[in-house]
């Protein structure tokens, strides 16, 4: 399955291929150069529906579990003092998407959204670790009833484009899709300093699936 939120940039893609396939038929005599344009055509196109894919996860229930936003790799795993939405101690986990991961993002607690701001910033390295606060990002608050929760979505190099169509009082899910990062990027969730980390670093995580976190 494709995701809604591709479904401009294939389109896009389709057209620009379809234009690519026809120029190369009519226009290009060489074979060798024809047969090449073809193929790029064609690995263009598979590669486009193979980052918008948008397969079904299974999420876990549980009140104070804490569910990966994001596929990827563990980056850190680090205690840091969150001044936005916590306001105290807390500990940050990193995702780092690859542009071959799935790159749809998923609630990682259901709550209210009580917290949401998008800061313009650069567009360093995601792993670098000052990427978290230097980088474009949009910062989402979650209040669970139980505790707060605040995550990251953070702009690459490659990554230009943050979608997350959300607004403060809106009601999450855990595991539900609520946006995605284009091309590549980082989530950081950030969670209250009495969460019991359930993953290491350079694990790998499902965003909906894998649990990254409880809190006592």
């Amino acid at each position: 399955m494709i995701t809604h939120y591709g479904y401009n940039v294939v389109i896009g893609i389709i057209i620009i291929v379809a234009a690519l396939i026809t120029v190369s038929i009519i226009f290009i005599g060489s074979d060798i150069l024809k047969y090449l344009l073809i193929i790029f055509s064609i690995l263009l196109l598979a590669f486009t529906f193979y980052f918008f894919r948008d397969p079904e996860r299974t999420t876990p229930q549980g009140e104070n579990i804490i569910i990966a936003p994001a596929d990827g790799k563990i980056i850190f795993v680090k205690e840091v003092f969150e001044d936005k939405f916590l306001k105290s101690d807390a500990v940050q986990v990193s995702i780092f998407m690859s542009p071959l991961n799935v790159h749809i993002n998923r609630f990682p607690v259901s709550g209210q959204i009580e917290y949401f701001e998008h800061i313009p910033g650069k567009y360093l390295v995601a792993f670098e670790d000052k990427a978290s606060k230097a980088n474009e990002r949009t910062l989402i608050g979650v209040d669970n009833g139980k505790f707060k929760l605040l995550f990251k979505q953070i702009a690459g190099f490659i990554a230009r484009r943050i979608v997350a169509d959300l607004r403060v009082g809106m009601k999450t899910t855990a595991g539900e899709r609520f946006g995605m990062i284009k091309f590549g990027s980082r989530v950081d969730v950030i969670m209250p300093k009495n969460a019991v980390i359930k993953i290491k670093v350079n694990d790998t995580v499902k965003a909906g699936e894998t649990i990254l976190a409880e809190i006592n």
